[in-house]
């Protein structure tokens, strides 16, 4: 029944999917992190930046921001990522810039959310007893708010595991690269994708359930 599967590295790809999805969680959580720090910032340029570059880029296709990441940095302004000779490891890098940098607009917004429901006295008796603007949000707020918002992040998670399959576009070789290709030359079209449809429910659902379970298990009791 699978035969059509042969000489053909599923696997692989979607290790390069899992690839993708966790290096690119990481730096959107830590880009996501500073620009949620900067919407609360008591400096107006600071709130300035963050603010429009959530609105700008959350408002931008990915994949039209995927495809500058290829066309614009790496062929017009010569961004080879430290790979300049190495066309596959410059694809990959440049795909989990965009995807970084996409998906923090919304790791920002989702962290910004639970700052919000952190009680605004917490934040005057720390400043109270003199703790710096850095200091409330690092030990006071972030520790609260990352456990109010564990749910949103698993949502976000998903969302950038699915989103994966747009570094297709730029030649990276994930699962739905791979996918492309086997409907291209094999005839088993429903087969094929159901074999794909399957293989991202098995990387999804773990970490949907996981995920909503902690934010059970970590939820700030008000």
């Amino acid at each position: 029944m699978f035969d059509f599967l042969e000489g053909y590295d599923v696997l692989g790809a979607f290790w390069m999917t899992v690839k993708l999805t966790a290096l690119s969680a990481l730096g959107s959580l830590v880009l996501g992190t500073l620009l949620a720090a900067m919407r609360v910032s008591p400096v107006p340029l600071m709130r300035g930046f963050g603010t429009a570059y959530v609105n700008i880029v959350r408002n931008i296709p990915l994949t039209v921001i995927i495809v500058f990441t290829s066309l614009g940095l790496a062929d017009i302004f010569g961004v080879t990522m430290g790979a300049p000779d190495n066309f596959d490891t410059q694809g990959f890098r440049l795909a989990v810039l965009g995807l970084v940098g996409y998906h923090a607009a919304f790791v920002c917004e989702a962290l910004r959310s639970g700052i919000n429901t952190v009680p605004p006295g917490q934040a005057e008796a720390a400043r109270a007893i003199g703790l710096s603007f850095s200091q409330v949000l690092r030990l006071i707020v972030l520790p609260q708010a990352f456990r109010s918002v564990i749910g949103p992040l698993a949502n976000v998670l998903i969302a950038l595991t699915k989103n994966t399959t747009v570094a297709a576009a730029i030649g990276v070789a994930e699962a739905a690269a791979l996918m492309k290709a086997m409907i291209e030359n094999e005839a088993q079209t429903v087969a094929i994708g159901a074999v794909f449809a399957f293989g991202f429910v098995v990387l999804t659902l773990p970490t949907g359930l996981l995920l909503g379970w902690l934010s059970k298990r970590l939820a700030v009791k008000r």
